[in-house]
């Protein structure tokens, strides 16, 4: 027979700490406010590769000729008064370096593609996309992936800025990185654009900077995403409690919730103060925890339905739940452990968002433990303070505390 633990003498001490951290959390909720991630808030976001470029093309002549690059081929687009509007494509399946690209793209009319590494695979070949593709005197650079030697903070000290995060994307030479930086109030796009790339120009060279991709958030869209967020937050407690409420009782629902709240406020509680970023993906294990913690819950909850039908000796309904807490507390803690070593691991193994994505699920994980077994059942020990076992074994957990 397992050892009963007293666990109702812990729900006191238990709900006072809970109620100075969540109050500390508050504090500084006012003082020092969430970072919020650029995902919360106006800005820019900007993927860029530094590379050397292999080669550049100029064209001096009166037609219109612009430039596609794929992965397969190049193609010259050609037209204007006094041309033949034709496409000219270059099959990098035959054309496998940037030698043989050059020595074929050279044979079209006022084009020439200077080479500054020939044996360089054409089918890694990328374009800027902040340039124009149109072909003129002014030489359009093409750069290749793969060869790339900087870090993010080689990005972060071009920056020079605090509000700026920098992720990398990809490993080693082939990594391209996402810049993502506030904007200043009475900035726009086009500013903050401008700043940012005459920045890395600075640091890296005009000629080696090339922009694989621009974005920017607005002020309504970040907005937007702020609401969307807390109407989801919202709406996945109300449904929870919804459906604690019809599979169990309104206090055991009620209890659920409060164990919900109490893990999200520990979680803000956290982030607030560790000055984490508060981005989708620490959104994300907001939610995580939140679907983690009541199915954490929802065990413990159904073991106390059973123990109802199953103990119509006892005299309070504490005994039910420090039997309930005891019968499903190795349950619990290896479900919990089990689950922290892969956090754990993700933690100690990865970078940027993941990390914070990880070290915010290690936080809520020790927090869902805590509430399922101390903060939901205090509220129901609180709820059913009068409570006695009037029908006996046949007394359930539908009929409430009083019927």
């Amino acid at each position: 027979m397992k050892k009963t633990i007293n666990f109702s003498k812990g729900f006191i001490p238990a709900s006072i700490i809970s109620c100075l951290i969540i109050i500390f959390g508050l504090v500084g909720l006012f003082t020092k406010g969430i970072n919020l991630g650029l995902d919360f808030k106006p800005g820019l976001i900007e993927e860029v590769r530094v590379a050397n470029p292999v080669a550049n093309i100029v064209y001096n002549g009166s037609a219109k000729i612009s430039v596609e690059l794929s992965a397969g081929q190049m193609d010259l687009i050609i037209s204007g008064t006094g041309a033949t509007n034709e496409t000219k494509s270059f099959n990098f399946a035959v054309l496998t370096d940037v030698n043989s690209l050059a020595a074929e793209v050279n044979k079209v009319d006022g084009v020439v593609m200077t080479v500054n590494d020939g044996s360089y695979d054409t089918t890694k070949l990328f374009l800027n996309s902040a340039a124009s593709t149109q072909l003129t005197t002014t030489p359009l650079q093409i750069y290749p992936a793969g060869t790339s030697s900087i870090t993010t903070d080689d990005l972060r000290d071009a920056l020079g800025s605090e509000n700026v995060s920098i992720k990398q994307l990809g490993s080693g030479a082939d990594a391209s990185y996402q810049i993502r930086m506030a904007v200043a109030e009475g900035d726009g796009q086009e500013d903050l654009q401008s700043a940012v790339n005459e920045k890395l120009n600075n640091k890296f060279g005009k000629d080696n900077v090339a922009i694989v991709k621009t974005d920017f958030i607005g002020a309504g869209m970040s907005k937007s995403t702020t609401q969307k967020s807390i109407i989801m937050f919202v709406f996945v407690v109300l449904l929870i409690w919804l459906y604690a409420a019809i599979r169990f009782h309104w206090d055991f629902a009620l209890g659920a919730v409060i164990a919900l709240l109490h893990d999200t406020l520990i979680m803000l509680t956290f982030i607030c103060w560790s000055g984490m970023e508060f981005s989708t993906t620490v959104l994300a294990a907001v939610l995580t925890i939140v679907g983690y913690s009541i199915n954490a819950t929802v065990v413990i909850l159904d073991r106390i339905r059973y123990n109802l039908k199953m103990m119509p000796e006892v005299k309070s309904f504490n005994e039910i739940l420090n039997k309930s807490l005891s019968d499903t507390l190795v349950r619990s803690i290896l479900t919990t452990v089990t689950t922290l070593m892969a956090v754990v691991s993700l933690y100690v193994f990865t970078t940027g968002s993941i990390k914070d994505f990880s070290l915010a699920l290690i936080v809520g994980l020790i927090s869902g433990m805590y509430s399922s077994i101390f903060i939901s059942s205090a509220f129901i020990s609180l709820s059913r303070k009068n409570w006695k076992p009037e029908f006996g074994v046949h007394h359930s957990l539908k009929s409430g505390s009083e019927e």
